[in-house]
């Protein structure tokens, strides 16, 4: 009998899927979403060409109490980085000598602050506000402020601000504003500037911002009135006690800002915290409120954004912050007992989330940022764990259809990852808009994990979610495992828990086959 000799064809198709870069999508449907976006991205931050697992954080200062607030005192050389936690004002600018302002007691630590000239106001709507400065012979001072002004409750003042040279006090449940009246001075009588004979929507004043707006003409800084009804009231001018140059530029509606820390100034521009995202001024003002959706900048994850303001904009905790050490926007949310960040790659406009990190509020303190918690203040971005806990990171990328709309089977992944040492990681696929959750057998060390072709991959309690190590250095880490799915189109999902180890993700290959025979 002659034997017949056939030639097979390699049906192994590879395929390159780079790190989702484009962040967090949260607004587009799984369907037609970007290949460059992630369904869920938490704890990895989205860069220019890579994918980055977020630092952690470290005690800074051990409390007793409830930190509520933080806030920054610069005055030449001089910094001073102070708390408000137990109804007192602490000076933390040295960890090793922390300590209290014994003459002040506050009825409230959630403050708002704001620095003019040498001065660093502090008000709650509750008392008489405080003001801290430090004078020519190096010594501190933090008492109550030195304006009066007829028929104001100085208690009732419950947000401070600062535009056109000018202090500016919002008082509590009105739509009065009020100012020194001499420009510039930091003591003195107080002049009332009643927002209600303008104001078309009515409720309270929220905020005052400053916002510098490029009209045509060159450079004009305009200050900004917001309400609760979320009004914005503008005007030009700097001299308020005259008509022809105090103009009121225009009313417009906007969606309603989130709590008297709704403001968040971002190179000459605002940034609003609001029920509809977080919306800069520069786009939403000239347009009414039925496109503010569209263009606030956080529209890729508008899905996400309305979910937790439509549940949580009662709640104590929102602010935002620009890390600019960092690259990224901070907006930190309060959900249910717990708190997570929305976070944007300021140079990219990509989004992710983290979570694990319980801060109630955040401050900056000679280019580095703080979170004040339940029992202290923590240093963030600063090593990579969580006060020596493990961080968990997840991210799942938009469905792929690999280059075919045929059928695949994909049988091999290949992450190709820089770390500084092994870790822990779980891959595998979710196929045509499944959401599985493959978790971990074990969340870090070596004993049970496999390399892919030292024990078969069907030993393991989890194959499709393979566990594997990286190479303990800094090169790009490349190496096949296995999975096993079958379908149209595929959703990478990436999982670590680690502790001490810098992650980077470029890229993964993928190896499918296609056409009949497959199943």
């Amino acid at each position: 009998m002659q034997l017949r000799l056939s030639t097979r064809t390699n049906k192994s198709i590879s395929y390159n899927i780079p790190a989702p870069i484009k962040g967090l999508n949260v607004r587009d449907s799984l369907a037609d979403m970007d290949a460059a976006c992630a369904i869920t991205m938490d704890n990895y931050i989205p860069l220019d060409t890579k994918v980055a697992l977020r630092k952690g954080y470290v005690l800074h200062t051990a409390m007793t109490a409830v930190v509520e607030t933080l806030a920054t005192y610069n005055s030449g050389a001089k910094s001073t980085f102070l708390a408000i936690s137990g109804n007192k004002v602490w000076n933390i600018s040295n960890k090793n000598n922390v300590y209290a302002y014994e003459n002040v007691s506050l009825q409230s630590s959630s403050c708002r602050t704001a620095q003019y000239k040498n001065y660093l106001y502090i008000v709650n709507g509750l008392e008489t506000p405080k003001v801290y400065y430090v004078d020519s012979n190096n010594e501190e001072h933090l008492e109550n402020w030195d304006f009066s002004a007829e028929g104001l409750a100085a208690s009732s003042i419950v947000n401070v601000s600062v535009s056109k040279q000018r202090l500016w006090f919002v008082e509590k449940g009105s739509l009065r504003v009020w100012y020194p009246q001499t420009a510039g001075y930091i003591s003195g009588t107080l002049e009332s500037f009643d927002l209600s004979q303008v104001s078309r929507f009515g409720g309270e004043l929220i905020a005052v911002a400053n916002w510098t707006q490029d009209g045509g003409q060159g450079i004009d800084d305009l200050t900004v009135f917001l309400t609760s009804e979320g009004e914005a009231l503008v005007y030009s001018g700097s001299d308020i006690s005259d008509a022809s140059d105090w103009k009121l530029r225009g009313s417009f509606k906007i969606s309603r800002p989130i709590g008297y820390r709704c403001i968040v100034p971002y190179q000459g521009d605002v940034v609003i915290i609001s029920d509809d995202g977080y919306i800069p001024l520069s786009r939403a003002l000239p347009l009414d409120k039925a496109n503010a959706s569209q263009i606030a900048f956080s529209d890729n994850i508008r899905g996400l954004v309305l979910d937790r303001t439509s549940k949580y904009a009662a709640r104590n905790g929102w602010q935002g912050i620009i890390y600019s050490r960092g690259g990224y926007g901070l907006f930190n949310v309060p959900v249910a007992n717990q708190f997570e960040q929305h976070v944007i790659n300021v140079n990219t406009g990509a989004w992710c989330r983290f979570t694990g990190i319980r801060a109630l509020c955040w401050g900056e303190y000679e280019r580095r940022i703080y979170f004040g918690s339940d029992n202290g203040v923590y240093l963030f971005d600063e090593g990579y764990s969580d006060n020596g806990a493990k961080i968990s990171g997840v991210v799942e990328q938009a469905f792929n259809g690999l280059g075919t709309t045929q059928l695949k089977k994909i049988q091999l992944l290949n992450p190709r990852t820089k770390s500084t040492s092994k870790f822990a990681l779980v891959i595998y696929t979710n196929m045509d808009m499944e959401k599985r959750a493959i978790d971990y057998e074990e969340s870090i060390g070596y004993s049970g994990q496999t390399k892919w072709n030292k024990v078969k991959w069907s030993s393991t309690l989890n194959p499709i979610g393979t566990k594997w190590e990286t190479a303990g250095n800094t090169s790009i880490s490349s190496q096949w495992i296995a999975n096993s799915s079958t379908g149209y189109k595929a959703s990478i999902v990436f999982k670590t828990k680690t502790k001490g180890q810098m992650i980077e993700w470029y890229e993964t290959g993928v190896r499918y086959e296609v056409g009949s025979g497959v199943l």
